[in-house]
């Protein structure tokens, strides 16, 4: 452990980290899915140097021949049920996935598109005949596909899709067309080289031209190596990262597939062309459909967390090593860490970072809890659904923060492409629009909130909420919200009666939460106020009222996960027994917490729950938090387990 001179004293311990404990506890019950993974990682670590010195034909191949090698480990298999070759764990295909991302990004993504989308779509949508058919070889490796769901015109509003699928009940067959460019599918993963099966999402249509909506198809691309007849694929080429993926675009002039290849398990067609599906609601089907595709929002989460972790132990332990100017005479040159600016650069970050690692181990659960059956109802899927979408937007948007901010702390070295960084900012700047786009994301987030998964849920668009709100009291709305209570019966909570917020200790976890459930809940009634009032009082389409008040949509759709954040780390603090880890883990919370109230100091002087001497005491306590946090720093992001092979970095760290 590093030591630091200018540590706290005052009668302050400092705990000192066990590492092992720590670790064990990070893996929690998936450590020996996470060890199969850091070993292959460890295995195969030339795919970072491969990365930039083969040509980009020849990086391809080595990171699907990387996959398919994976694959035969078990490692990507873990969440397809055991009887066609996979290991029947849900929970534990999302930790390999998350353990995954601290190696090359590119074979993460290419994980993802052939195990969580493609293989998860015939998974999740197809019945029996589609598993037995594809699922082992899917498994293995063997057969490669991809899922074809965005188009180039439509982007994430997926009802509006241009791809048609027409039934032919004469000769018992779709017939999937691309009507124009607009609808052409692109950015696909595996299409432009590998794919040999496409998922393709598309307008079903019955006689009359009679449209049942969006549904998905098994349709063969490549037929002994070469494009199928009727599609034409186009490579999207270089793109800013992951150019280990072959992305690419696809049309359909007139592919006709069987019936069969109709993924049905929400929806079917006779051979004579009836329709029929046990959800009736045209709506409720679609978002049914999509929610069993969550897994994909849970992953790139969680691997967004682990790009950021790489990052930071980069940063963290060069800072430790370089030096720079005099602190005076006889101490020489002073170490990067030592600098408080440099301390408030990084701690922070760090912090946030551990406490999505508890926020993803929570929904993480929720998604094997649903998808095993444990708990698995309608309110279950729901809430997932927006726990998934809120911690994907702040994992995502964090990991783009964090690794600017580690590279910017390593200077020039942290610059050069030997150091990771380059790779790190390049492949993980798509997380934050793909599998959705983040502020899309949170307005489902929002939804959830407006509306508290209400039994109208699947069947409202933005519309539909907004009326569906203004039909509510205000406080029908807050009442209706997961959040805990109002100002009234917030301040319940701490000492200090109505002036709670400026009597409580700052590092009262209690006071934290307090704050941050207070702006979620005062946010979340000035939407509803601003929803009635644009539409009963100045009887504005609702359509122009949920657009004027989009940004307080997202605004209130983050509070909320801010605060699901800090109570996910909060609640695993309160279960650990006392120990010097559980004191640094304290340390980590009170420095997330206050450093999320801290950025957004502004609302709460405004909305008169911090005084001008409150705010500069947060200030004041974040710097003490990050005196403190700073001689166990490397500690701590040692108990991450990045194997020292994917740290790489032989200019900043050795």
């Amino acid at each position: 452990m590093v030591t630091n001179a200018a540590a706290p004293s005052n009668g302050y311990v400092q705990p000192e980290v066990d590492i092992p404990a720590l670790a064990e506890l990070l893996d929690g019950e998936y450590a020996e899915v996470r060890a199969l993974v850091r070993a292959n990682l460890v295995t195969h670590a030339s795919v970072l140097e491969e990365a930039e010195s083969l040509g980009f034909d020849e990086f391809r191949e080595r990171v699907r021949e990387l996959v398919v090698t994976m694959a035969a480990t078990g490692q990507t298999g873990m969440g397809f049920p055991q009887e066609y070759g996979g290991g029947g764990d849900v929970g534990a295909s999302i930790a390999a996935f998350e353990t995954l991302a601290f190696g090359d990004l590119s074979v993460l993504v290419k994980v993802g598109v052939q195990f969580g989308l493609f293989g998860g779509a015939l998974l999740q949508l197809g019945t029996e005949r589609h598993h037995k058919a594809y699922l082992p070889d899917v498994i293995s490796g063997k057969l490669m596909g991809c899922f074809a769901m965005t188009e180039t015109g439509h982007g994430s509003n997926v009802q509006a899709l241009g791809t048609v699928a027409t039934y032919d009940a004469e000769r018992q067959e779709f017939v999937i067309t691309t009507p124009d460019d607009h609808a052409r599918k692109d950015y696909i993963g595996n299409a432009a080289r590998h794919a040999r099966l496409a998922v393709v999402f598309a307008q079903l249509e019955l006689d009359g031209g009679r449209s049942e909506g969006v549904h998905a198809f098994v349709v063969p691309i490549r037929v002994d190596g070469e494009v199928a007849p009727g599609v034409r694929i186009e490579d999207d080429g270089r793109k800013m990262g992951l150019n280990g993926v072959d992305n690419g675009r696809i049309w359909f002039d007139g592919v006709r597939v069987p019936r069969e290849a109709l993924l049905n398990r929400f929806a079917d067609v006779s051979p004579e062309g009836t329709y029929s599906s046990p959800i009736e609601s045209p709506d409720r089907r679609f978002f049914t459909m999509l929610g069993t595709l969550v897994q994909g929002r849970v992953s790139v989460g969680g691997g967004a967390v682990n790009a950021s972790k790489v990052a930071l132990a980069i940063a963290t332990k060069y800072a430790v090593r370089r030096r720079q100017f005099e602190a005076d005479a006889e101490a020489g040159e002073q170490l990067l860490l030592d600098y408080g600016m440099h301390q408030r650069r990084l701690l922070p970050l760090l912090a946030h970072t551990y406490a999505l690692h508890f926020a993803q181990d929570v929904v993480r659960t929720q998604l094997h809890e649903v998808f095993s059956g444990i708990k698995d109802d309608e309110r279950a899927r729901r809430e997932l659904e927006s726990r998934a979408a809120g911690t994907k937007a702040l994992a995502t948007w964090h990991a783009t923060r964090t690794i600017q901010e580690c590279r910017e702390a390593c200077g020039g070295a942290g610059y050069l492409a030997v150091n990771r960084f380059a790779a790190l900012k390049a492949d993980s700047d798509i997380f934050t629009t793909f599998e959705g786009d983040n502020h899309v994301l949170l307005q489902l987030v929002a939804k959830g909130l407006l509306t508290h998964y209400a039994s109208e849920f699947e069947d409202m668009d933005q519309l539909g909420m907004v009326r569906f709100v203004t039909g509510l009291a205000v406080e029908t709305v807050i009442e209706r919200t997961s959040a805990h209570k109002l100002l009234e019966r917030v301040r319940d909570l701490l000492p200090g009666g109505d002036d709670w917020d400026q009597e409580a200790g700052l590092l009262d976890t209690r006071y934290q939460l307090a704050m941050l459930r207070y702006r979620e809940e005062h946010m979340l009634a000035g939407v509803a106020r601003r929803l009635k009032r644009g539409v009963e009082d100045q009887k504005v389409h609702p359509g122009t009222v949920f657009s004027r008040v989009q940004d307080h949509v997202i605004a209130v759709a983050r509070a909320h996960m801010e605060r699901l954040v800090l109570e996910a780390f909060a609640d695993k603090l309160r279960a650990m027994p006392d120990s010097d880890n559980k004191v640094a883990l304290g340390l980590l919370c009170d420095l997330s917490a206050l450093t999320t109230i801290e950025a957004d100091r502004a609302w709460f002087m405004e909305h008169g729950r911090l005084t001008v001497q409150r705010s500069k005491a947060i200030s004041r306590e974040v710097n003490d938090l990050c005196r403190k946090v700073r001689p166990i720093a490397v500690d701590l992001v040692d108990a991450w387990g990045i194997p020292s092979e994917m740290l790489r970095s032989p200019d900043l760290i050795g």
